[in-house]
């Protein structure tokens, strides 16, 4: 099996093809390793200035996306663009592992304050498939981490997990074929940014980015 159902899955499989149901605006968090393809999935299907990638952030921060030193201010920087464009209706995908619940919190807390829903994207791959991809990558991981990473991958892919976290649609790929085999379809999301009594509301105001 490439995905499994839970209560929040909203997704339909044709011939191979799974389709996934993703409102608009929405939060998208993709889960999983490093080495595991979440940025190749996130390029395929979603535009680029929709994608907010930890690695982005860190090379913002230090000139080495690699640099895990700074991966504290670095997602600060990445909570703050989150949140500005959730309030602002915008969809937004978090491309970073997002394997440790507290991590996840964060985002999703921010998902709830703009009452959007969150969509769970899990790329939970067999060991073997990721320490392969990680060997033949540029910036490679140290498989202590990876295996580690997959552990709670795994955790959160377990039935029931991510839906209580507060995700709305999820999502669980364990297979390249299923991964390949997906289709995102947009649907009709709550705008957040509207009032009430129809009048558009005022977006906030981007805020200036670190010099």
């Amino acid at each position: 099996m490439g995905s499994t159902r839970c209560a929040a899955d909203r997704r339909d499989t044709i011939a191979g093809v799974t389709t996934i149901l993703v409102p608009d605006p929405s939060l998208v968090l993709l889960v999983g390793a490093a080495g595991a393809g979440k940025t190749t999935f996130a390029a395929r299907h979603f535009a680029p200035d929709e994608v907010l990638s930890s690695d982005a952030y860190r090379a913002l921060v230090s000139g080495d996306e690699a640099n895990q030193k700074v991966s504290r201010v670095a997602f600060s920087i990445l909570h703050r663009d989150l949140e500005r464009r959730l309030l602002a209706g915008q969809l937004t995908v978090v491309d970073a592992t997002n394997v440790d619940a507290r991590n996840r919190r964060e985002l999703i807390r921010r998902a709830a304050t703009a009452s959007l829903p969150i969509v769970a994207l899990v790329l939970d791959l067999p060991e073997a498939v990721v320490l392969a991809r990680n060997a033949t990558r540029s910036r490679q991981v140290d498989e202590a981490v990876i295996r580690w990473q997959l552990e709670r991958v795994r955790a959160g892919a377990a039935a029931g997990v991510l839906a209580g976290e507060g995700c709305t649609t999820v999502w669980i790929g364990r297979t390249p074929e299923a991964i390949d085999g997906v289709r995102i379809r947009r649907v009709p999301g709550a705008d957040p940014t509207a009032d009430p009594a129809g009048s558009p509301a005022l977006s906030p105001t981007r805020p200036p980015r670190p010099q």
